[in-house]
């Protein structure tokens, strides 16, 4: 077979977060319309979990191949993977991941993919695969924004100001020895540092963030120079909306519907965060003030012995007192279906990134509230407010969230005409979104093809609109 008409065999390795794999699953998928074949790469417990999500079309050119990870005693198979991991666990399965790297070597070889797509938390990767004569780059999951901030405070950049002053760290943000991050739940050290330099620097030529130029146009700018690398965004990523099935979605969806337009906020921390009980005392009493209609997600720890009942984790009498203004919901929602919903207008949220941008795709005003044990969200949460499709809650000086600044938030972006600017913002987000569709996507392959070239191999591009 002439090489030029060779299928470019692509190797995606996420690290084993539910938000990062669903990225990196998305983008699998965009590339498939572009006859990319993808081998995509986690541990047998992630696998299970998005296989039967795979539709027929997609599983024609998406493979799952299993890394195993050794199995350490303190960490058995079901705990490869950071949903329902217990926090002080984070840092085992950091450990077994570096610990996997003969095995993945073998995968490498095995398959020997013209391509490798790796995530931050693996900076030995692309390593590996330059012994073996494959090109790697990253795929970035969050903001551009954060690296930007990131890069130029660890740099010290001599004599040059920070060129965005709006944004910055409060100090309740700031990690301290009892607190963690999303870099292992600890402080960020000198070794940490290393590694998150080594991820963007191994990266060939280019770095894959997911966003879009009218949201971080000037952050991924200012990137771009700080690294000496093309920062290429993949767009948003963010899943259609699917048939789940689930008990609570027909109840979830009635309940929407019978709310007048724009009147409901829906209020989620994501899929991996725990509120503690002065944060859930704090948020309720909020909500129950703001007088708004709510739907509420609220998660415990998998497995955790002392998870209390839901009506014992709030206020006493709470459930009375909101009646049908509010909607409790333990576990799982079907968020995107939630947003699109025409009842919904805003959206209480930890900013997570995937959260940021499907709020963003679906055009609801975001409500920040992000959490003391991330430094990302922090940021997130700044960059929402600088461009206008949001609204940050203040904490008190000790990091505490306080009823009246929710309420007032809350009140602002929903209900009052001061906040019909964020509401038209975040509609013209996703105008932007619907517009462009897969542009971004375009330029991606775009710069692979200049970097397999490199190779003497080319994308035979059969792009196909699903």
């Amino acid at each position: 077979m002439d090489t030029k008409q060779k299928r470019i065999r692509v190797l995606m390795f996420p690290w084993l977060a539910h938000s990062h794999i669903s990225s990196f699953l998305e983008l699998a998928k965009k590339l498939m319309n572009h006859n990319l074949y993808v081998y995509f790469c986690s541990t047998a417990t992630n696998l299970d979990s998005i296989k039967p999500k795979i539709s027929p079309h997609h599983s024609l050119s998406i493979q799952f191949i299993e890394l195993k990870l050794p199995l350490l005693p303190e960490l058995p198979s079901y705990y490869h993977t950071t949903k329902g991991l217990p926090t002080h666990l984070l840092n085992a399965l950091f450990k077994a991941v570096e610990m996997s790297g003969d095995g993945f070597a073998t995968i490498l070889k095995t398959h020997n993919p013209d391509l490798l797509i790796y995530d931050l938390h693996q900076p030995w990767a692309p390593t590996l695969a330059s012994s073996l004569n494959i090109p790697a780059i990253l795929f970035y999951t969050a903001s551009a924004a954060g690296p930007f901030f990131a890069f130029h405070a660890w740099k010290k950049l001599k004599g040059e100001e920070f060129p965005s002053p709006e944004f910055y760290i409060n100090d309740c943000f700031m990690p301290t020895k009892s607190s963690r991050n999303e870099f292992g739940r600890t402080p960020p050290d000198s070794s940490n540092t290393e590694k998150t330099f080594q991820a963007f620097r191994h990266s060939l030529d280019i770095i894959l963030v997911k966003s879009f130029s009218e949201l971080e146009g000037k952050y991924m700018d200012y990137l771009s120079i700080l690294l000496n690398k093309k920062v290429v965004p993949t767009g948003p990523l963010v899943q259609d909306a699917i048939e789940e099935h689930h008990e609570n979605e027909k109840e979830i969806l009635e309940w929407l519907t019978k709310k007048r337009k724009a009147s409901t906020v829906l209020v989620s921390f994501g899929s991996e965060y725990y509120l503690s009980n002065k944060e859930r005392e704090a948020i309720a009493e909020g909500l129950e003030l703001s007088e708004v209609n709510f739907i509420w997600v609220l998660r415990f720890p998998v497995g955790d012995k002392d998870k209390p009942k839901l009506e014992e984790a709030l206020p006493e009498g709470y459930l009375e007192r909101i009646g049908e203004r509010g909607l409790m919901v333990e576990g799982w929602a079907p968020q995107a279906k939630i947003l699109q919903h025409s009842s919904i207008g805003g959206f209480v949220s930890h900013c997570g990134w995937s959260s940021v941008m499907e709020s963003l795709k679906f055009g609801v005003p975001i409500i920040a509230m992000p959490m003391l044990m991330h430094i990302d969200q922090p940021l997130n949460a700044r960059l929402v407010q600088d461009v206008g499709v949001g609204v940050e809650v203040k904490r008190g000086k000790d990091g505490s969230l306080e009823r009246e600044e929710i309420v007032k938030v809350i009140k602002q972006v929903v209900g009052e005409k001061d906040g019909e600017n964020i509401r038209n913002k975040a509609r013209e987000m996703s105008n932007h979104i619907k517009i462009k569709r897969d542009e971004e996507v375009d330029e991606v392959v775009q710069e692979i093809n200049k970097i397999l070239h490199k190779g003497g191999l080319k994308i035979h591009d059969k792009k196909v609109n699903v």
